[in-house]
């Protein structure tokens, strides 16, 4: 039977979610993801798609074996991480199993090998490997790189998105929860995404790079 596994940071947070009830085999049609939901909030809106920008927790695990080969909440200072959906940010099944998801669910993801890391494998993952993935979504919004989007962003009109601009924008979509973060939680997201997005190291995001998707797989 498959449990729920545990990160180390997270061991009092986690200990309350139940168990997994069914088990993953590589005998899963090819190509063919399966989604079972969890948990879902009585009030589930609004539902992700193609374009949102997606902030979730998840877990990584081999089907054959049940081993863990990624924990988000030990990863990169335990953040949730960001990405993009249904763009090529992350692996084929989790674009596919996250669509129409809302803030507050949580869904197991069984991906087999064509949607996830091929015949190749990748670091812990073997080659030809079904994995499962646990996924729970905190924050799901337009997408950051729609014009729109951008101007909501871009207080000042000047084109360009500075740290404090950014930073304003996390703020107002972490605490609609009601529960404050400290600074150095918003310090830590503004060094990654401006790491990521500022190419040219001018402590600005302009339009065009803030319009370029990067292609980095989980």
């Amino acid at each position: 039977m498959w449990k729920l596994a545990t990160c180390t940071l997270w061991l009092f947070v986690s200990a309350q979610l139940r168990s997994w009830g069914a088990r993953a085999t590589a005998e899963e049609p090819e190509g063919e993801i399966q989604i079972e939901v969890l948990f879902k909030p009585e009030v589930c809106e609004p539902r992700s798609k193609r374009g949102d920008l997606m902030n979730v927790h998840y877990d990584g695990y081999l089907a054959k074996d049940g081993s863990q080969f990624y924990c988000s909440r030990s990863d990169k200072a335990g953040h949730p991480q960001w990405f993009v959906l249904g763009v090529g940010q992350i692996i084929k099944g989790l674009d596919k199993g996250m669509m129409d998801m809302c803030p507050g669910e949580k869904r197991k993801i069984i991906v087999p090998p064509t949607l996830a890391y091929g015949a190749v494998g990748k670091g812990p993952v073997p080659p030809n490997a079904t994995v499962v993935f646990e996924v729970e979504l905190y924050s799901v919004s337009r997408g950051p790189r729609s014009l729109e989007a951008f101007t909501q962003v871009d207080l000042d009109e000047d084109k360009a998105l500075t740290k404090e601009e950014v930073k304003s924008y996390l703020k107002l979509e972490f605490e609609k929860d009601g529960k404050q973060r400290d600074e150095p939680f918003y310090q830590k997201i503004l060094d990654d995404i401006f790491h990521k997005s500022d190419k040219d190291r001018d402590g600005l995001i302009s339009m065009k790079e803030y319009n370029i998707f990067e292609h980095d797989e989980l």
